[in-house]
């Protein structure tokens, strides 16, 4: 069984290499240009350790990884554009750099790319393997689409906010483990297991990246902290808040959304504070990561091939408040 770090070594020597055309530039540099900003690629990667999980790689995991991660890429110029982001990991988008028509095109062609990906694929399992990636990417698109209809929306409350992250991040965290496990041969139980897993990983990380937008080292964290609070962005800290503020605290988070960034986050963080969200948000954590390790633990295979996994877990959760 190989390790995370082992697998992402062995994935990026696989998938660092042009997967478009070259005629017309105009549509496929573009393109080029976003998989080189690079990224963590924890996605794929649980894909073949879905498979090492129940066998040894298949040749076919490599190819439906390789889909996996072009369509996050996909989803991720898109929310760019959505979003009006002018960076990605430090760099200009590509709606940036070169034009929001370029850039919804450059999205379009990436997917159509990653299915060119899962076309390759050999396995008799390939019209279970469609399903569940029709599913995900579907899915992923419902979740961006209530993110930003709780934009326009003064209160969301946590049951709406934890449906919406569960379809934009977890979903295919999850499915990523289950479509690798199809290939290695899960049968239907352990397969909705390992999707439990990945989507109760996946909610947990979720949790833990909005609490350290706020208290997290700045350096750290790659990002200066606050910004979520700047925004005005509805995140579990903000929507609990709301939950349990008293009338007069409601008036300090309306009168905030006026001040100085500085102000704001300072003003916001104490009201967090106040309100015991900021505690109450790693107890939530802690309950997500509890149920994925849970999930984990009920798969029907030997503990010893699970460590990888397990190591996962800490890999992603480890980082401290």
């Amino acid at each position: 069984m190989q390790s995370f770090d082992t697998l992402s070594a062995a994935f990026a020597a696989r998938f660092d290499h042009r997967h478009f055309p070259t005629d017309p530039s105009t549509l496929y540099d573009p393109a080029h240009y976003f998989l080189g900003l690079g990224g963590k690629r924890i996605r794929p990667v649980l894909c073949l350790m879905g498979n090492e999980l129940f066998g040894p790689i298949e040749a076919d995991a490599w190819q439906l990884a390789t889909a996996i991660e072009l369509f996050h890429n996909f989803t991720l110029i898109h929310d760019d554009i959505m979003d009006r982001a002018p960076l990605r990991r430090g760099k200009p988008t590509v709606h940036d750099k070169y034009g929001s028509s370029t850039a919804i095109l450059t999205g379009d062609v990436m997917m159509v790319v990653a299915y060119e990906y899962i076309a390759k694929i050999a396995s008799p399992h390939i019209r279970r393997i469609l399903h569940l990636f029709n599913q995900t990417a579907a899915e992923v698109c419902e979740g961006q689409q209530l993110d930003m209809d709780f934009e326009a929306r003064e209160e969301v409350t946590m049951e709406e906010y934890l449906h919406m992250i569960g379809l934009k991040t977890s979903v295919l965290l999850a499915a990523s483990l289950q479509l690798g496990s199809i290939l290695g041969g899960a049968g239907l139980g352990n397969q909705d297991k390992i999707y439990q897993f990945g989507k109760n990983l996946g909610l947990a990380f979720q949790i833990q990246d909005d609490y350290l937008d706020c208290y997290g080292d700045a350096d750290k964290f790659g990002k200066k902290v606050g910004g979520d609070i700047v925004a005005n962005k509805k995140t579990f800290l903000l929507i609990k808040t709301l939950e349990v503020a008293t009338d007069i605290q409601r008036q300090q988070i309306k009168e905030l959304t006026t001040a100085s960034p500085d102000e704001k986050i300072a003003g916001m963080l104490q009201l967090f504070h106040d309100c015991g969200v900021d505690a109450w948000v790693r107890e939530l954590k802690d309950k997500y990561r509890e149920a994925a390790v849970q999930s984990l633990e009920d798969i029907a295979v030997l503990s010893v091939r699970k460590e990888p996994l397990r190591e996962l877990i800490d890999l992603l959760l480890q980082r401290e408040y």
